[in-house]
């Protein structure tokens, strides 16, 4: 993620991770992979034998206690709603895991390699985290590991579209930052994709985000090169809805996959983005349903506020060192 602009005013923007643990906005900034609560410690031994999703996903999940707890203080009367299944920014990173966690038992929640372009000092953030559905595990050979290889090579070679999800799945990027151990959710994304037989309409998928959202302020439908409807809902900073008349119509955007990067802006208030993509052989129906809720200003104040925060304990840790060598130093041997 990085952040851009003109002056000290800069656009935080988060970034998809690429292959290999880097971000668009670089790596080496002490960003990386590290334990979530609900999900198993990195030094424990490495699960084998062949297992269900369902006991996978339990050996993964560790102790999860539901329905979760939840401690974040209410919305505010007049605030526009700003959760997706109940998880809003604000809300302390475990406080989240354990919502993630409770929404399906299959679910198994990873820390994010996304990150965002900041100092960190060398200090350990966890700046979010994914939530997948557990997998079947299956002893393989080595002739069947070497054919997954090949059919992995030849859906990049041939740009086949290799899904994440299954029918009747979801999955979760959650977006936190602060200083560790007080990181709080500044973004959260959620793909869900319906089962066959059963998908909803795309008017009744769309009647459902209005009846929880309110009226949108943008609704833009599915066109060549979008394979989406898309609805918006963007607010300023006094929380009212933004109009097309607005200079900030434009600005105060969000993107609703959990794979995307969204920005945070000083001048944007919660902006809610959802895309409904209907079915190939049934353009009535849904085939799955993204949304993504994204606290602009709150984002950005976090993260700034962070980064200005870790400086300054960098700083005085730099002070004190040099206060204890003029009273420990040893003297140089001229």
């Amino acid at each position: 993620m990085q952040g851009r602009g003109k002056g000290n005013m800069r656009t935080w923007m988060l970034a998809v991770a690429l292959v290999g643990g880097c971000t668009l906005g670089g790596c080496g900034s002490g960003k990386g992979a590290a334990d979530t609560s609900g999900a198993p410690s990195a030094a424990a031994k490495p699960a084998s034998g062949n297992a269900t999703a369902l006991q996978v996903a339990a050996e993964a999940r560790g102790k999860v206690k539901c329905p979760a707890r939840t401690s974040s203080p209410p919305r505010p009367a007049n605030a526009p709603v700003d959760d997706v299944v109940g998880v809003r920014p604000g809300m302390g990173y475990d406080e989240a895991v354990q919502l993630v966690l409770c929404s399906h038992e299959l679910l198994v929640v990873t820390e994010s390699r996304r990150g965002f372009d900041i100092q960190t000092y060398g200090q350990k953030l966890r700046q979010g985290f994914e939530a997948n559905f557990a997998r079947e595990r299956v002893q393989k050979n080595p002739q069947d590991i070497m054919r997954e290889m090949q059919d992995a090579a030849m859906a990049r070679s041939t740009n086949r579209v290799v899904r994440e999800a299954k029918a009747g799945e979801s999955r979760w990027y959650v977006a936190t930052m602060g200083l560790p151990g007080q990181e709080k959710v500044i973004s959260v994304a959620r793909e869900e994709w319906f089962e066959a037989g059963r998908q909803p309409t795309i008017a009744g998928v769309e009647q459902a985000l209005t009846a929880k959202y309110g009226p949108p302020t943008r609704k833009m439908p599915a066109r060549p090169g979008v394979p989406h409807h898309q609805l918006y809902w963007a607010h300023d900073l006094r929380h009212r809805p933004i109009t097309e008349s607005s200079p900030l119509f434009h600005l105060c955007s969000a993107v609703a996959s959990p794979d995307a990067g969204n920005h945070f802006s000083p001048d944007c208030g919660i902006v809610v983005a959802a895309a409904v993509r209907p079915l190939r052989d049934n353009p009535d129906l849904a085939e799955y349903l993204q949304v993504a809720v994204v606290d602009q200003a709150g984002g950005y104040q976090a993260i700034t506020e962070t980064e200005r925060a870790l400086g300054q304990l960098d700083a005085q840790r730099r002070r004190q060192e040099v206060e204890q060598a003029s009273k420990n130093a040893s003297a140089p041997t001229l």
